[in-house]
């Protein structure tokens, strides 16, 4: 691309100056030949009126003018000679003198032919020699008689080739000088170009941080600019991906282990119950264990089920109330608290409505609320609260269990994390319960947070926006 308009910038500029050289040229040509013409009309008319006298002279002493014309012509003709010019005299349609110079022209046989005017004859002859001819007949009673002058253009025309040739070196010189500075003009201009053409190679490889550096505010720089912007957005892009492709591979690393471990517990107790000798207790107790770990499975199934419908990001939204919530998920939790002798205490001040599916937010709640069961005491309390707060309605579920670390916070909802795998595996829990949570969360366009202390509690904070 910059070769090409470099050759056509250089052609385009090199054709304009030597049109330009041309057009002055011919113009100082012209100018040069004017001059010589009005040098040549003066010298004809000068010389035409000084021999006009000498003739009138020859002719009062009784001479014949056509015997004395080479004497009078002699010192014209030497006064000439020098310069390069020529003379001839005509009578009556013929030369009855030539002077040396002007002999060797082959094309002035015959004078030309006035008709007896007394306007001048001016033209030119390009011969071996170019000449300047100015030619007139004399006025009456010499009407027979005619002066031509010949005035040589060698010098006038030498002179100005030599003026031409100056200008067009000249113009060769300009020529090489702005085919430099394009050169580096072009450099210049195509610098940005040339750095997006190989930071984009670099990015083609996979070094996806490379940018360009942008000086200046033209146009150029606004294509870097935006060139930037694409190339932060593909570094994005690909890290999410890496991302995403590296919480598959765990997801599905994890799965095929919670998978592994019921399998291979509920294959060796069939084995144990098919070859061993056992009483009916014992068998019992084999086929309770393998009911509880298929139980486990298909509460997996269920959550993974579920997270699956989520990921579609299809909501039919609605108000909710969250008193409706509350006594709902109170329905749902009572008889699984009850077990562990746990009171859920819901606080309402007041009945909020948020946007959002009424199935969605319950199945958040008591997943969150199972949680609580999970990680609390015999005879423990479980605090379900709403209040607003700003432009928010905040759901908060509080236990007084076993807490949890900060490092254990930041993994909490990554599918298959368990706090306390022993005991979230003896309560049938498959990890996947905040996971299901977190991406309710983000279809709802709400936020969730945790506070925790080891030995304390956990509070869980849900913020739904206002519309």
């Amino acid at each position: 691309m910059k070769k090409k308009i470099f050759f056509a910038a250089l052609v385009l500029f090199s054709v304009f100056l030597n049109s330009m050289i041309l057009i002055v040229s011919i113009i100082i040509l012209k100018d040069k030949l004017s001059d010589v013409r009005d040098k040549c009309l003066a010298e004809h008319y000068v010389i035409a009126s000084s021999l006009i006298g000498d003739m009138q002279a020859l002719e009062q002493r009784g001479n014949c003018v056509e015997e004395n014309i080479d004497s009078l012509m002699r010192l014209y003709s030497r006064y000439l000679q020098g310069k390069g010019n020529a003379l001839a005299v005509s009578f009556s349609g013929e030369w009855i003198y030539r002077s040396p110079a002007f002999a060797s022209e082959e094309n002035m046989i015959c004078p030309p032919d006035t008709g007896y005017s007394q306007e001048r004859l001016v033209y030119m002859e390009n011969g071996k020699n170019p000449v300047m001819c100015v030619y007139g007949s004399f006025p009456a009673p010499w009407q027979d008689y005619g002066l031509m002058y010949i005035g040589n253009l060698g010098g006038t025309v030498q002179s100005w080739r030599h003026t031409k040739n100056v200008l067009f070196l000249t113009g060769a010189a300009v020529i090489l000088l702005m085919s430099f500075f394009l050169f580096q003009f072009l450099n210049i201009i195509f610098r940005p170009l040339r750095q997006i053409s190989s930071t984009s190679a670099k990015i083609a490889n996979g070094n996806y941080g490379s940018r360009i550096s942008i000086q200046g505010k033209d146009e150029i720089s606004s294509v870097a600019h935006n060139f930037n912007l694409m190339a932060e957005q593909i570094e994005t892009q690909i890290k999410q991906l890496e991302d995403a492709s590296e919480q598959k591979q765990q997801f599905i690393d994890n799965f095929s282990h919670e998978l592994r471990i019921p399998l291979t517990a509920i294959y060796g107790y069939a084995e144990y119950i098919q070859k061993a000798l056992m009483s009916e207790e014992e068998r019992y107790e084999c086929t309770q264990f393998i009911m509880s770990e298929c139980s486990r499975l298909q509460n997996m199934a269920y959550q993974l089920l579920d997270m699956a419908l989520l990921r579609r990001d299809e909501m039919q939204d609605n108000d909710c109330s969250i008193k409706e919530l509350f006594a709902e998920s109170q329905k749902a939790m009572h008889v699984r608290a009850s077990k562990k002798k746990i009171r859920l205490t819901y606080v309402l001040p007041q009945d909020y409505v948020v946007r959002g599916n009424m199935e969605q937010l319950l199945m958040l709640t008591n997943n969150l609320i199972d949680n609580a069961i999970k990680a609390s005491r015999q005879e423990d309390e479980i605090r379900i609260s709403a209040y607003s707060e700003g432009a928010a309605i905040v759901m908060e579920v509080e236990d007084h269990g076993t807490g949890m670390e900060d490092e254990q916070i930041s993994h909490i909802k990554e599918a298959f994390y368990r706090v306390d795998k022993a005991r979230s595996r003896a309560a049938g829990g498959a990890g996947l319960g905040l996971a299901i949570c977190e991406r309710i969360i983000q279809i709802h366009h709400a936020g969730m947070s945790f506070t925790s202390k080891l030995g304390v509690g956990t509070i869980v904070k849900l913020s739904f926006p206002v519309e």
